[in-house]
């Protein structure tokens, strides 16, 4: 018998956990708006294959990006569409905007849509506002929302404490997030505390520090409590992706996990 609660957003939810374990491994590809190109035209497919053939549960692109994509590419991940941009030539890269809407993301068939906003920056009143107009076109749409949120600005200096890490968190879910990315505030105990205190699911970023073991690193914040893991940087700027993505799916789902077999699609002779 179907639940009486099952809603659009709670099934887009199940789809989005392609391992049906509620845990999510996602890879965010948006960078290339805020940094630069991340790898060629034509090898954009086949970064995103590699990453879903490695066992990824979603992937995090902008709008544009997404029709240009092989539809084909998502049909055992998940498509999430970004809704937010600064870039690193701006006068401040922390001001992020809204440049997409929820409308668009589903005509564009994505499972969920993103907002990035920083707690503490020049712009934070402005971004918080974008935020809560997201989430209350997600509700009219029963469309999922993943906030992007940090504790970073020009008032904030050294690394986000875990009081920052659950205070952002929690704006996050007050005004309307059904997921949450956000920083590792160690030590795990204290993440422990921040997830505790997280009325939603909490995803980790991955980072940009190559010192630290990145598999090491995935299963502190495993154990800690996260939902799962949301690494880019890491995976696209790996020489081997895939391989990657496999290690931390293992991670994120369970030692031997499978990924979904890929189907049959004009990307089928990629290698």
């Amino acid at each position: 018998m179907v639940s009486a609660a099952l809603t659009g957003n709670s099934l887009r939810q199940i789809r989005m956990s392609g391992h049906g374990d509620g845990r999510l491994l996602l890879v965010p590809l948006d960078h290339s708006v805020s940094d630069g190109p991340i790898t060629t035209n034509t090898g954009f497919d086949e970064l995103i294959l590699d990453i879903v053939r490695g066992g990824a549960d979603g992937i995090v692109v902008h709008k544009g990006r997404a029709r240009l994509l092989d539809p084909g590419l998502f049909v055992t991940c998940s498509l999430i569409v970004h809704l937010s941009a600064s870039t690193a030539q701006g006068p401040d890269s922390n001001a992020k905007v809204l440049v997409g809407g929820v409308e668009e993301a589903i005509r564009l068939g994505a499972d969920a849509v993103s907002v990035h906003v920083n707690i503490g920056s020049d712009t934070e009143s402005a971004q918080l506002a974008d935020l809560g107009a997201v989430a209350a076109a997600c509700d009219r749409w029963s469309m999922p929302l993943l906030a992007m949120i940090y504790p970073r600005g020009p008032r904030l200096t050294g690394p986000a404490s875990p009081e920052q890490v659950a205070h952002v968190v929690n704006v996050a879910a007050d005004l309307g997030a059904d997921l949450v990315k956000t920083v590792f505030a160690g030590p795990a105990e204290r993440m422990a505390e921040v997830v505790a205190a997280s009325p939603v699911p909490v995803l980790v970023a991955g980072g940009s520090d190559s010192r630290e073991n990145l598999p090491d690193f995935a299963r502190t914040a495993m154990a800690a409590g996260c939902r799962g893991l949301a690494v880019g940087r890491r995976v696209f700027t790996s020489p081997a992706p895939g391989k990657t993505v496999r290690e931390l799916a293992d991670i994120v789902h369970g030692p031997g996990s499978d990924s979904v077999p890929f189907p049959s699609s004009r990307m089928a002779g990629v290698v």
